[in-house]
């Protein structure tokens, strides 16, 4: 499967004016090669090089393969949409191939500039490290917070797929941010304190950004971003840690995943005031796509399961009343009088059904097809 590594560059203060005057040169030629073939009414890479390549060469002062790229960066934008006229910021991503772009062991890398080749340091992690060996074809230059970083596109190999008799229902919220069938679950506590801190600060930022003073404004404005920029990293590292934890148990155990499907969720229900900064507070489209994407490295099936009743419906004997929830903790069936924490009754709910899924569909594979 494809992934992606982050390697970040370390230019001096004269490269990073050549990469920055590349990137705006090179952009700005994305979007005149795209005016073109839009104003002409053709959106392929040959129809539009055969139209604007020499301007490009001239006019931009880009190399062939800069020039090529260009182009392509305007033909990948029309494959998606060819209603629009695609615009590209200056300092937006700038694609360099084989030919414009080589590693110079594991610690420089040649890139070509409008004043031509430069070496430039880079660093990484050990992640990166460990698959650096699988680097291969083009990247994006990326300029992204007053830094410079390559994204690299590599293939890794995939596990043989696990065959599973079973699953592990997922319960997904704000108190617990996971809740698996087996009671092992993820506090929310530490994550509401960080998102809590978080809001107040850009609150309290909100107040200087009205303030006459230019400078406080500006001042203001940068903190912001700086915040949010930070709880981004935060949400992003705590939900690969949950989801390799959650992929690597799933495979340890021989079973498989079985998540909420809580596509549109925000859409679909109602949340009081103070609930809806809590929900807007995480990332459960992020952590459901890093779950996905390791279970399928790890050979892990990822199995999407519908919601409803979930938290309502008893484990033990399947009652499902609304008075069965006492609490947003609490589970007690009202029947038959079983009681458990209310997300791991979700969990193990969800399971139930990822597995009841998987036996149907076994027994329709195993039928004998009927002429």
């Amino acid at each position: 499967m494809k992934l992606t590594l982050q390697l970040q560059l370390l230019p001096s203060d004269e490269q990073k004016r050549m990469l920055l005057d590349t990137m705006r040169q090179f952009n700005a030629a994305a979007t005149f090669a795209a005016r073109v073939g839009f104003d002409a009414g053709v959106f392929s890479q040959p129809s539009i090089h055969a139209r604007c390549y020499h301007t490009l060469r001239d006019k931009f002062r880009l190399s062939s393969q800069m020039a090529v790229r260009a182009i392509g960066k305007a033909v990948d934008c029309f494959q998606r949409d060819k209603k629009k006229c695609p615009v590209f910021k200056e300092h937006g991503a700038m694609i360099y191939d084989e030919r414009l772009m080589g590693f110079k062991g594991p610690s420089l890398v040649s890139l070509l500039t409008l004043e031509g080749r430069q070496l430039i340091p880079m660093i990484y992690g050990e992640y990166q490290k460990a698959r650096f060996d699988r680097l291969k074809g083009q990247c994006d230059l990326v300029y992204r917070n007053g830094k410079f970083f390559l994204l690299c596109s590599i293939d890794m190999p995939e596990d043989a797929p696990i065959k599973p008799k079973a699953f592990i229902g997922v319960d997904m919220g704000v108190a617990r941010i996971v809740t698996t069938s087996d009671g092992q679950h993820v506090s929310g506590e530490h994550i509401e304190a960080v998102r809590v801190k978080h809001f107040n600060t850009r609150r309290s930022l909100g107040r200087k950004m009205g303030s006459k003073k230019r400078r406080t404004r500006k001042n203001a404005r940068r903190a912001m971003k700086r915040i949010g920029n930070r709880e981004a990293r935060f949400r992003r590292h705590h939900n690969h840690v949950i989801a390799k934890t959650l992929v690597l148990f799933a495979k340890d155990t021989g079973r498989g995943i079985a998540l909420e499907n809580l596509t549109n969720i925000r859409a679909r229900l109602r949340f009081r005031k103070q609930q809806r900064a809590k929900m807007g507070g995480w990332s459960f489209a992020e952590l459901r796509g890093f779950i996905e994407y390791k279970g399928k490295l790890y050979g892990v099936p990822v199995v999407s399961i519908d919601p409803r009743n979930t938290s309502r419906a008893c484990s033990e004997c399947g009652h499902c009343e609304k008075a069965n929830r006492k609490s947003q903790s609490d589970f007690k069936c009202l029947q038959c009088g079983f009681a458990c924490n209310a997300d791991t009754n979700a969990a193990i709910n969800i399971a139930a059904r990822a597995t009841s899924k998987l036996a149907i569909e076994v027994s329709q594979r195993r039928s004998p097809k009927v002429a």
